[in-house]
């Protein structure tokens, strides 16, 4: 943890913490002591005056959770984490003090510690978790790589009001997080002001612009509250920068079927890389797929069996299909049954009620992986892919029900790219082949 931008280390603060809450009892009895030398001084030998002296009541259990939440609220703001945290990430953490953890080096750790480690891959985060919600465009790994064009120039925001509006708070998340990354102050209320005062309009239209000075931003109000918030190149580049950094790039988890030709030792690395499924976004799949018990399921491409194991723990049968042999093993020694293959060299069998996958992200590789998955599900079987967000927003290669992951579901996987869940039944997209 980054002690030096406390000013004093997290240890002390979580010493004086414990002390103050220890010392409790001790104040407390100092404070009605102090209460009932008010009311001596002013009785002659304790006698009643039939006035309401009130000194006040403190009860032990509200001084704890003013303390608790002091503590929390200490580190919070001299680590500066409303500049860090997401805007999602900072209205979780104002909910959790509703009810706050207790005040451990364990906790701190755990709340803030990325944001100290990391500072800005979480400003990164921050900037493209602000953007995917203006934008499709801004999901896409493809359109945001350096050099290509195609950002949107402008966004819209709806219900662009004066102060406390919705629109005018999310036009506040869109300036702040382009101003973490490019090292400027956050916005001031004066900045703002021309905004919120801004009421010339013609015929339903804005008659002019307002620019946010030093931001490279451009605001335009409308009579139906909706804004259109316009970026000059260099706040455009700086979005394009941003968001080419946060997502990297993007390499196969499996051999390409006609490999380009490249260098050994980059071939070597490409081939190798692979992207488990964090657990929390398996549990987020798997919510979904609530009548699997008793069923048949497929988890192409399994890995170290992350689906499998919640699917196996959901009382489903399940057989996964792997190439790599170390991998395999893994999922071997767990009990689970295990094709060792490459999974688009399989012959289908349509025997399977699920297809559960997380495929290759690179490229349009996934592709091939989803049309032969559906060939293993029995009529009404359903498969469920979570795919790149380039998947949905650009290559138009599959077509079902779509839902979007939160930005980052794949960071601890080391990928940052976009990722959305495709959920496709046997009957429809035999339909559609057939059309």
């Amino acid at each position: 943890m980054n002690e030096i931008s406390l000013g004093r280390r997290l240890s002390d603060v979580v010493a004086e913490y414990e002390h103050k809450k220890a010392a409790i009892p001790e104040a407390l009895e100092a404070f009605n002591k102090a209460g009932n030398a008010l009311r001596m001084a002013c009785s002659i030998a304790g006698t009643y005056g039939r006035e309401n002296l009130d000194t006040g009541r403190i009860h032990d259990s509200a001084m704890e959770r003013n303390l608790l939440k002091s503590a929390w609220f200490f580190v919070y703001d001299k680590l500066q984490i409303s500049y860090l945290a997401t805007a999602e990430d900072k209205r979780k953490f104002e909910q959790e003090m509703a009810s706050p953890p207790p005040f451990t080096m364990d906790n701190l750790r755990a709340t803030f510690g990325r944001y100290i480690e990391d500072p800005r891959g979480n400003i990164l985060r921050g900037l493209a978790e602000v953007f995917c919600q203006l934008d499709p465009a801004y999901k896409s790994h493809d359109k945001v790589k350096i050099g290509v064009k195609g950002l949107p120039k402008r966004v819209i925001l709806s219900n662009v009001g004066g102060y406390g509006s919705y629109g005018r708070d999310r036009l506040i998340n869109l300036l702040n997080a382009l101003a973490a990354y490019q090292g400027k102050p956050l916005v001031e209320y004066e900045e703002l002001k021309a905004v919120d005062d801004y009421h010339s309009y013609v015929k339903g239209h804005s008659a002019g612009q307002v620019d946010i000075k030093g931001r490279g931003v451009g605001i335009r109000k409308f009579m139906n509250g909706n804004a259109h918030v316009i970026f000059d190149e260099q706040a455009l580049r700086n979005i394009n920068m941003a968001l080419a950094e946060y997502y990297g790039d993007v390499l196969p988890d499996a051999t390409e079927t006609k490999p380009e030709k490249r260098k050994e030792s980059t071939a070597v690395s490409k081939d190798l890389q692979y992207y488990p499924t964090p657990e929390k976004v398996v549990e987020r799949v798997l919510a979904e797929l609530y009548d699997i018990k008793g069923k048949r399921v497929l988890e192409p491409s399994c890995g170290c069996g992350r689906f499998m194991d919640a699917i196996r723990a959901s009382g489903a049968e399940v057989i996964g299909c792997e190439v790599d042999p170390v991998r395999a093993a893994m999922c071997e020694a767990k009990g689970h049954r295990v094709m060792r293959m490459n999974f688009l060299e399989t012959v289908p069998t349509p025997s399977f009620d699920h297809v559960v996958m997380n495929p290759p992200f690179y490229g349009r590789h996934y592709a091939k992986h989803v049309n032969h998955a559906l060939k293993f599900l029995k009529p009404g079987g359903r498969l469920t892919a979570i795919l790149p967000a380039t998947a949905r927003y650009d290559h138009g290669l599959l077509d079902g029900r779509w839902n979007d992951l939160p930005v980052g579901s794949f960071s601890e996987s080391g990928t940052n790219i976009n990722t959305t869940v495709l959920t496709m039944f046997a009957d429809k997209a035999a339909d559609r082949r057939a059309a």
